[in-house]
């Protein structure tokens, strides 16, 4: 419908103030497609209704505008942030979308007696030291793993910590030094090693090594060799991993991006230098609507990752290219962070070092994106001619189930579109109410779940893959024999050969069961072979984190009754959770705090 049909821009405009403000356009569904902030509304808002727009993206936009409405706000500050908080609730189609908006992990030494290295991600909350922030969890863990191999600090649990008697395997492997012992450390010896981690972590690796060869020096002098020794390995440790640093300055905190934008897609690549180390990369795919211009991407890009998640915003950010409402950007930044905050771009030598090898590593990204891309487009292609699809294939789904000999099922979803895995719309249910084993009834269960309420027909696969035989397939044909909508999945169900080798698989078409023949080496048959695998791995990731949510939760939180002093005290009393489980109900009713009636109750809930 044409926009002088559906939205009278004059009437708006006649009325509309000229104060900083955020401004939304909804379509003829009252869906926002755009967001967008001025510092003047009426100025800003007048621009997008001039006779010759350049932009064919405006141009597009402006069509399809059905309704606006404003909020004014006191500064171009405020008009940031609220767009902000918009754009991430609304997800307009026309707006620049960032999907990466987790906060990044951090390593975390705690302030115990002996202190333990962790990983740690979200609010600060925790009492200590916090390192970082690292591009991923990946990075962390390999930090931790360099960190056990200089440093001899625990990084186990505190249960697991505070429950030895003996030392574990860490410390026969000379990688913790086993002050969960006692006798093993001395607690001065631990916290020595506890301040060169602290100075490793900030960067100060020179100032380690002098205070190692130091320590070495004494132990030697003192005749205690095997001391010298382990500094000395120590110090030999610690070389290599400078040697393994590929990237070093004299940069103490410094985020770098670089851009690549061709064809509609866009690419930046962010290093991210903390105490004189690159800590790590890591590229990002925003969604870009068609024509933006490469200002406009880049700005909402870093609008969108500073204000996104628990990031730590770093004194000094270099960028590939001028922005013009730069000034309002750093105001705003240095805000949010409680300090001044500065753009540049690659100005001094080092700078301009990081800020190249950022752009080269959006570059290559790019052309990786672009290859898997074209890759996965001809994929599709081939599929929906086997498939005899009129309309292009948009969304897929598939679904799986795991669990360990019938207990703690999960059932998985995971979903493709045009570009591949799309991980924010995966989800996983876990399955109550069954017969343990039960895999049909699981499936029956995690389909009700999710299709129940959907009401968005985008959302609607248009082929439904289900990982099983007939027997699995045949939930999925009962549950959407009843199915009201208009637009219907196709099912198909994906069952493993004899061997269960890929390339072997059996496709077996709903309503008829006949097998679709696909080749081994046929690239649509490997476009189903991954969103099969991928509901697999999403299931078995899920259903391990439900199993180790279960093991670390004790059997006598779900009694009633049982609070956590009792709680304590039952464990205190009758040696830990082994000593409840074998007691009678008379043992158990000595224990304090403990009547006859709590301890049957205890005792039928934990044996019945």
């Amino acid at each position: 419908m044409d926009k002088n049909e559906t939205f009278n821009h004059s009437d708006f405009l006649k009325n509309l103030t000229q104060q900083p403000g955020v401004y939304r356009m909804y379509n003829q569904k009252q869906e926002v497609i755009y967001v967008g902030k001025a510092k003047n509304l009426k100025k800003r808002v007048s621009s997008y209704f001039r006779k010759n727009l350049d932009s064919i993206k405006t141009r597009s936009l402006v069509s399809q505008i059905h309704d606006m409405d404003i909020t004014v706000v006191n500064s171009e500050v405020e008009a940031f942030i609220l767009e902000n908080n918009y754009i991430k609730k609304y997800k307009p189609r026309y707006n620049v979308l960032l999907r990466d908006d987790k906060s990044y992990p951090f390593i975390f030494l705690s302030e115990h007696a002996h202190p333990r290295l962790s990983n740690h991600r979200g609010a600060r909350k925790l009492k200590g030291e916090y390192f970082g922030p690292y591009p991923s969890a990946w990075a962390v863990r390999e930090s931790l793993r360099t960190m056990q191999r200089l440093f001899p600090i625990r990084q186990c649990e505190d249960s697991y910590y505070r429950a030895r008697t003996r030392p574990c395997l860490q410390y026969q492997l000379k990688r913790c030094a086993g002050p969960c012992v006692k006798g093993l450390v001395s607690d001065e010896e631990y916290t020595q090693q506890v301040d060169l981690a602290r100075l490793f972590l900030k960067g100060k690796n020179k100032q380690v090594i002098e205070s190692l060869v130091d320590k070495m020096g004494v132990a030697s002098e003192n005749l205690q060799f095997e001391k010298a020794a382990r500094y000395r390995d120590q110090i030999s440790a610690l070389n290599k991993v400078q040697e393994q640093q590929w990237v070093s300055g004299d940069q103490q905190e410094l985020d770098v991006f670089g851009f690549a934008y061709r064809n509609g897609i866009a690419c930046i690549h962010g290093l991210f230098i903390r105490d004189n180390k690159l800590l790590g990369s890591k590229s990002f795919y925003p969604k870009v609507p068609a024509e933006s211009d490469a200002e406009e991407v880049f700005q909402s890009f870093i609008l969108q990752f500073y204000l996104a998640g628990n990031k730590v915003i770093p004194q000094q950010i270099v960028i590939p290219l001028e922005l013009s409402e730069q000034e309002s950007l750093e105001k705003l930044l240095s805000s949010e962070a409680g300090r001044k905050i500065q753009f540049f771009k690659g100005a001094r030598e080092e700078k301009r070092r990081y800020l190249q090898l950022a752009n080269d590593n959006a570059e290559l990204a790019l052309l990786a994106k672009q290859s898997e891309q074209k890759s996965v487009f001809a994929r599709y292609l081939e599929l929906e001619q086997i498939l005899e699809f009129e309309q292009p294939i948009q969304r897929m789904e598939c679904f799986d189930i795991s669990h360990t000999s019938g207990q703690l099922t999960v059932a998985s979803c995971v979903v493709f579109n045009r570009d591949g895995p799309y991980k924010t719309d995966y989800r996983r249910y876990n399955i109550e109410g069954i017969t343990p084993g039960d895999d049909y009834a699981a499936m029956a269960q995690a389909l009700a779940r999710r299709y129940r309420d959907v009401k968005d027909e985008s959302k609607i696969p248009d082929i439904l893959f289900i990982d099983g035989g007939k027997g699995q397939l045949a939930q999925a044909e009962d549950y959407f024999e009843t199915w009201q909508q208009a637009k219907k999945p196709l099912l198909i169900g994906v069952a493993k050969g004899t061997s269960r080798k890929a390339g072997l698989e059996t496709l077996i078409l709903a309503g008829s069961h006949q097998t679709i023949p696909m080749a081994a080496d046929s690239i649509a048959l490997h476009l189903i072979q991954h969103i099969r695998d991928e509901a697999h791995r999403f299931a078995i990731t899920s259903h391990r984190e439900r199993r180790q949510k279960d093991k670390n939760t004790s059997k006598l939180q779900s009694i009633p009754g049982i609070g956590a002093k009792k709680r304590q005290s039952l464990l205190k009393y009758m040696g830990g959770l082994q000593g409840v489980l074998q007691a009678s109900k008379a043992e158990i009713a000595k224990v304090p705090g403990i009547s006859e009636d709590l301890a049957d109750t205890i005792y039928e809930h934990l044996h019945n």
